[in-house]
């Protein structure tokens, strides 16, 4: 979603127009296994013919420390009724922890990582990287190294932590 991402990604991966899915959203999160970002994937992989994944969250992103009751007090100041917000909490909806981002972004990827790779609808022979960009040099470091045997090695010429 960050802006300052669009042209670097795909020159600090070596990608033109067409060579990759991208699948974009705040935090590079899968915050669910049947959401819509987990489904979008699964299609990828079965539909698209997608064999590698990549999960690349950035430094400096917007969802780290990301404060629910602060998300929340300027939802109420946009004159978002508060019946509306106490409907959705009365629903089930579990606002607090959904409108939470995360502290540290390497961890975050691990933990993305690890919700893709053993989802039950995920082939084992899928790889599933984890990787965070620095947005403002393009400069890639690789967390996961999700290569299987017929994958690509993530790891050669690149930082890791």
């Amino acid at each position: 979603m960050d802006a300052r991402i669009i042209g670097l990604l795909p020159d600090a991966l070596g990608l033109k127009n067409g060579d990759a899915k991208l699948i974009k959203n705040a935090g590079a999160l899968v915050t669910h296994p049947w959401g819509s970002v987990m489904r979008s994937l699964l299609v990828a992989v079965f539909e698209l013919k997608v064999r590698e994944i990549m999960v690349i969250a950035h430094h400096d992103c917007g969802m780290q420390g990301l404060n629910a009751e602060e998300f929340l007090g300027r939802v109420r100041e946009s004159r978002i009724p508060e019946d509306r917000i106490e409907t959705l909490r009365y629903a089930g909806v579990d606002l607090d922890g959904w409108l939470t981002g995360f502290d540290n972004v390497e961890d975050s990827v691990r933990h993305t990582v690890d919700l893709i790779r053993n989802h039950p609808l995920m082939p084992r022979h899928i790889a599933v990287h984890g990787l965070v960009i620095h947005p403002v040099t393009g400069k890639l470091t690789l967390v996961v190294d999700g290569s299987v045997s017929d994958g690509m090695d993530l790891s050669e010429g690149m930082e890791t932590s």
